[in-house]
């Protein structure tokens, strides 16, 4: 879920989130989001205007896990061992063993990844919720919309609520042009 909400990479999920990414006393409302790729990240609000959390499941996990973190480290070790997910040279091998399992296990097509559920498979989903270009670029902290492109798939639903939005603003124009 974190990949999907926050647009994050398989690796800043299980190498750079830190309990001091989530929820801090200086910030209790907010995740860091971190870019490690670009050096860059930024704090991402948990709740909207009204107080109502934006990821109530996910909080609720997370909110859990950090209970588990006293101290601060990773955010996400392994079950049973708390090891850390990935290996040797940052690898996420088992990261990678384990997502396939469940792939496979709940009858999806055997191509899909970790990252079909994370990073690309969230910017699809938000680009077809109707986010700007701008708004995208914000969520997923891309830097141009050529980068932002490699994760936006095919998308017909999308493509065909961009033109329904300027049939109607057409409309809507027209009926304007009437009235005067």
């Amino acid at each position: 879920m974190i990949g999907w909400e926050w647009l994050q990479r398989e690796a800043h999920i299980f190498i750079r989130f830190v309990a001091e990414h989530y929820r801090p006393p200086n910030r209790p409302n907010h995740v860091y989001v971190i870019n490690y790729k670009t050096s860059t990240g930024s704090w991402e609000p948990l709740f909207n205007a009204q107080g109502k959390a934006l990821y109530p499941l996910l909080m609720a996990e997370l909110d859990a896990i950090k209970k588990l973190r006293p101290t601060g480290g990773l955010m996400l070790r392994r079950d049973g061992s708390s090891l850390p997910w990935f290996g040797k040279g940052e690898i996420l091998t088992q990261v990678q063993r384990i997502s396939k399992k469940i792939i496979l296990a709940a009858g999806l097509r055997p191509e899909l990844t970790f990252t079909s559920f994370g990073r690309h498979g969230g910017t699809t989903e938000a680009s077809a919720s109707g986010l700007t270009e701008t708004q995208l670029m914000q969520k997923g902290q891309w830097s141009s919309t050529a980068a932002m492109a490699h994760y936006l798939h095919d998308d017909d639903e999308a493509k065909q609520e961009a033109q329904m939005k300027r049939i109607k603003r057409r409309a809507r124009q027209a009926k304007q042009a009437k009235i005067k």
